[in-house]
């Protein structure tokens, strides 16, 4: 396998995937697994150490947006709060976005209905102090197609970064190095003070 691979099958596989219960679903395997490995292999090149971590959803449940992250354990170790790197899945399936993002769950918690005001404003100013990377990862704004509190939540948290197409999947080598251009943001981003704004 690959990373572009792994990406892939998730892109490809989820929609019908998603008509079976997740417990002991192949594809939940390899969202759980197979993916984060390629990804921590892909990130053995570049910096660490990271923790990589890939969520099909809970218990019986799939998520209407799953996900593969990175996380500095100096920053986080949960999409839930601080910041981190990670692949998004949108739930129509024709992308997938690489997004420097704001963890989602702690926001909500914090700024309930306005959570989202909150983050894209956040995310705002985190881009001005990133303007470094404008060029590297242009994307400002992703859509994921699904409702609800966590995906809106994830398209607000979203500072920076990539969207590609499955044609794009089977480039490995633009997929590292976009993956290297996220790390240099990622880092970039705690020595220029984190989620601080003000």
């Amino acid at each position: 396998m690959s990373l572009g691979y792994a990406l892939r099958r998730i892109v490809e596989e989820y929609p019908l995937a998603r008509l079976d219960p997740p417990a002991g679903h192949p594809l939940a395997a390899v969202i759980r697994k197979g993916a984060p490995d390629e990804l921590r292999r892909a990130l053995a090149g570049i910096d660490g150490p990271f923790l990589v971590k890939g969520s099909p959803g809970r218990g019986t449940r799939w998520a209407a947006v799953p996900w593969l992250a990175a996380f500095d354990p100096a920053i986080t170790t949960s999409a839930t709060r601080g910041y981190y790197l990670v692949y998004l899945f949108p739930a129509h399936r024709e992308r997938v976005h690489l997004s420097l993002a704001q963890g989602t769950v702690a926001a909500i918690r914090e700024h309930g209905p306005h959570a989202g005001d909150y983050l894209r404003a956040s995310g705002d100013a985190l881009r001005e102090r990133l303007g470094d990377f404008a060029d590297r990862l242009p994307v400002r704004a992703i859509a994921l197609g699904s409702a609800g509190a966590l995906p809106e939540g994830y398209e607000g948290a979203h500072i920076l970064g990539l969207s590609y197409d499955l044609a794009d999947l089977g480039d490995e080598r633009r997929l590292i190095a976009d993956l290297a251009a996220g790390v240099a943001a990622y880092r970039a981003l705690r020595a220029r003070g984190g989620l601080a704004v003000g």
